[in-house]
């Protein structure tokens, strides 16, 4: 294979995965890892991608970009409603409990598929949704067998979630049974992040608050860093995404004792 056609399959698959890795690559197409670099280098000359620590993504990757919740919720669509599911599948059915739903498309995913879903909890049980996302509110609403809860704060737009010190402390009053929350990067050193330190803060708080916590993240979040750390690996349970991680990030994640389920 020609190096031209090598750089244009390592730029597709950085366009369709979010990040590569200079050993997978290596792997991939039976050469060294200073070829691969000398191809990411070339790539990146030319504008096609970014290069990072271990591999490189998309050229448009830094770690303050944030895309909005509407331009997210039409992006991975098949993957997210395949990690939604694998989610609703750790819920408890016939019994009272509480959740947390984080802002973010993939938890809002999960919020459509409670609220298509027959109510099976005995008697007058019903499940508890607390959530900072006014898309996530809305949907929830006025689902049978769901009892919504709020909590409240100033609201970003570009998320449409409710942000700031009420919000923080508000999630820390509170002990969910389990908390399902998102983020923008999952690193094996730097953990999970975010762009916005205000979503941040609210991140934190809610991995802090809850009795078990269920990070959803699609392959396009895998290896990456954003500028605002919130938690660490130690501090998941449970990690939901659509592929087999990067073999450093699988390893970084059986050491914090963090359970992968691939949806």
């Amino acid at each position: 294979m020609f190096a031209e056609e090598r750089q244009q399959l390592i730029s597709a698959l950085v366009a369709e995965r979010g990040r590569v890795s200079v050993t997978d690559l290596a792997d991939r197409f039976s050469i060294t890892t200073e070829t691969i670099r000398r191809d990411l280098a070339a790539l990146e000359g030319s504008g096609n991608l970014r290069r990072v620590h271990g591999g490189a993504v998309p050229s448009d990757r830094f770690s303050t970009r944030e895309e909005s919740i509407l331009e997210r919720a039409v992006q991975r669509q098949v993957e997210k409603l395949r990690i939604a599911h694998a989610a609703l599948a750790l819920i408890p059915q016939l019994t009272a409990g509480s959740i947390l739903l984080d802002a973010g498309s993939t938890t809002e995913t999960l919020a459509d598929l409670l609220a298509q879903q027959t109510p099976s909890r005995n008697g007058n049980d019903e499940l508890v949704v607390i959530t900072h996302a006014i898309p996530i509110a809305g949907k929830l609403s006025s689902t049978q067998g769901i009892a919504l809860q709020i909590l409240g704060g100033r609201v970003r737009g570009l998320t449409q979630a409710a942000v700031g010190q009420s919000t923080v402390e508000a999630a820390h009053k509170l002990r969910p049974d389990i908390a399902f929350v998102g983020a923008n990067g999952i690193h094996a050193t730097f953990g999970l992040s975010t762009p916005d330190p205000e979503e941040a803060a609210v991140k934190a708080a809610f991995v802090t608050s809850a009795r078990r916590v269920v990070a959803l993240a699609d392959s396009s979040k895998l290896d990456a860093e954003t500028l605002v750390q919130f938690a660490t690996l130690k501090d998941v349970d449970t990690l939901i995404t659509d592929i087999e991680p990067s073999a450093e990030l699988a390893a970084a994640l059986a050491d914090a004792g963090v359970d992968l389920v691939i949806a």
